[in-house]
């Protein structure tokens, strides 16, 4: 089969598209579509033009005989700021309050949609880090854990409450989680990670950042390091924040109950998110 150059460009786009961050030879291209390297470097200047104009990431080119073109995932400012701003307006209808002043936000946590463009903006912010491995504690941070891990190519693992049979061999820890000062238990398979990998961690509230220091303690017992840490809403008016260097993308600035308002802004995101406009 010949190829045609719209046809390449098609095929190569959603191959590039399905494995962010993977160093792609040139050579398989050139096999794939039976193309000179030439055409197929020239093929890859239009699709890393269309990429940057659109905001869709880049394309980076790795030179010598072990290189070849590596997609990353990269928003625009704009279009992060497009999906706080959408977040924030689905999160602040009053409808989602419930009784001690939570938020109802599993219907937001199953939209893949909205999902996929928070894993990006996080994928965005944690592009020039070096990541492994993105954890989370079952269950409501598992589906950002894996849009993130999706853009960043990279597999999720989950710290549970209990240990179960199936998990094979365990490291447990203990861990002060919420306002209230609990002690409470993290549980990790030994499999589930190597020492010395670099891990992103994440879930999708942050009250005062007991259960994000539980999971970097899991970390230390398994010599690995952490990479960074990404809330979906952080409470903005917790007495006393235990976690620090963390990106946010909405922050809780105030429930009224009574009135049933529910008060939120941008997080820190557009300072420490390192995005261009």
């Amino acid at each position: 089969m010949k190829w045609k150059r719209s046809e390449r460009l098609v095929d190569m786009t959603y191959y590039l598209l399905e494995h962010p961050h993977k160093l792609i030879p040139l050579t398989y291209f050139s096999e794939l579509y039976e193309s000179a390297k030439s055409s197929i470097s020239e093929d890859l200047g239009i699709v890393k033009e269309t990429f940057e104009t659109k905001g869709i990431g880049l394309l980076i080119t790795v030179p010598g005989a072990a290189g070849g073109v590596k997609y990353v995932p990269k928003l625009h400012l704009d279009e992060a700021e497009n999906t706080v701003s959408d977040l924030i307006t689905e999160l602040s209808r009053s409808d989602r309050l419930l009784p001690g002043g939570y938020l109802f936000m599993t219907d937001v946590l199953g939209n893949p949609e909205m999902m996929n463009r928070v894993g990006k903006v996080f994928a965005t912010a944690y592009a020039s880090e070096k990541v492994d491995a993105v954890m989370t504690v079952a269950t409501k941070g598992i589906p950002i854990a894996h849009a993130i891990a999706r853009h960043l190519n990279v597999p999720v693992i989950v710290v549970r409450r209990d240990s179960k049979v199936t998990e094979g061999p365990t490291v447990s820890i203990n861990y002060v989680s919420g306002s209230a000062r609990r002690i409470q238990t993290m549980v990790l398979s030994k499999r589930s990670m190597k020492s010395g990998q670099r891990v992103l961690i994440t879930d999708d509230f942050m009250k005062v950042g007991g259960t994000m220091n539980g999971m970097k303690s899991l970390l230390e017992e398994f010599g690995c390091a952490l990479a960074g840490v990404a809330v979906l809403v952080e409470d903005g008016h917790a007495d006393k924040q235990l976690a620090d260097d963390y990106l946010s993308l909405v922050k809780l600035c105030d429930v009224d109950e009574r009135n049933r308002t529910i008060q939120l802004e941008a997080g820190n995101f557009l300072t420490e998110g390192g995005f261009t406009s």
